[in-house]
């Protein structure tokens, strides 16, 4: 029993140095390369495909940061994610107060930061559960150690899904504005960040007077940040 029980615990410890160098690995190609699809990316194409039976594709356009508008990760750390520039991947404050809504509310609020949502998106499922919340913790200090925060943004803004079936701001700002991501006003970036985390239900093309609220809320957090200046130091830490 003894020698049973030694077994087991051997071979657990290996199957987890083994997750555990995996993971590392993956994340590391990641740094230099894109995903060519995410988890996120392949359960939304199946749903669409199963309630229009058809195989619609996904508009997924990579582009490097340096190539889109500063506009656009002003905007989104503005709506998203304010202390992204500060933070080592959580936002502590912003947890602790969305815990203690979720405790007097059945809505459930997020505290979730730009390096959280990139690890969900990247590496994981979306869904609710501790077990989930866990690994998205661990895959996100593992991206906060081997990426550079211009490498964060650069995934989360090629990545994030902007509407439905819309991923990346390359994509959006084609469907949306006819242009390209470099081109994007201040206006527009406010508004396609307005419509995260939930792009599903809010909408870029037809705003309800909610998006239009926290557009104007985005704009004025732009300039409060002080404006496209504020993004130097995020496009100097490319390493």
């Amino acid at each position: 029993m003894a020698i049973n029980l030694k077994l087991i615990r051997d071979l657990t410890l290996k199957l987890v140095l083994i997750l555990f160098v995996l993971s590392i690995l993956w994340v590391l190609v990641y740094k230099w390369f894109m995903p060519p699809a995410t988890l996120h990316m392949i359960e939304r194409r199946a749903k669409a495909g199963q309630k229009n039976k058809v195989n619609p594709n996904i508009r997924y356009d990579f582009v490097a940061l340096e190539e889109v508008s500063p506009n656009v990760p002003l905007a989104i750390m503005a709506a998203e994610d304010q202390l992204f520039m500060l933070h080592d991947g959580f936002d502590y404050k912003a947890i602790k107060g969305a815990f203690k809504k979720n405790l007097k509310s059945k809505r459930i609020a997020g505290g979730s930061t730009i390096s959280q949502q990139v690890a969900k998106n990247v590496f994981l499922w979306h869904g609710r559960s501790y077990i989930r919340k866990l690994v998205e913790a661990y895959f996100t200090m593992l991206i906060e150690v081997f990426w550079s925060k211009h490498r964060i943004m650069e995934v989360y803004v090629n990545i994030a899904e902007m509407g439905d079936q819309v991923f990346g701001i390359e994509a959006a700002a084609r469907k949306y504005y006819h242009t390209s991501a470099k081109n994007l006003t201040a206006s527009q970036a406010a508004l396609i960040a307005s419509v995260l985390p939930n792009p599903i239900r809010y909408s870029v093309k037809k705003p309800s007077s909610y998006t239009l609220k926290k557009r104007r809320f985005v704009t004025r957090n732009m300039r409060l940040m002080g404006g496209t200046a504020s993004v130097k130091l995020l496009m100097q830490d490319a390493i």
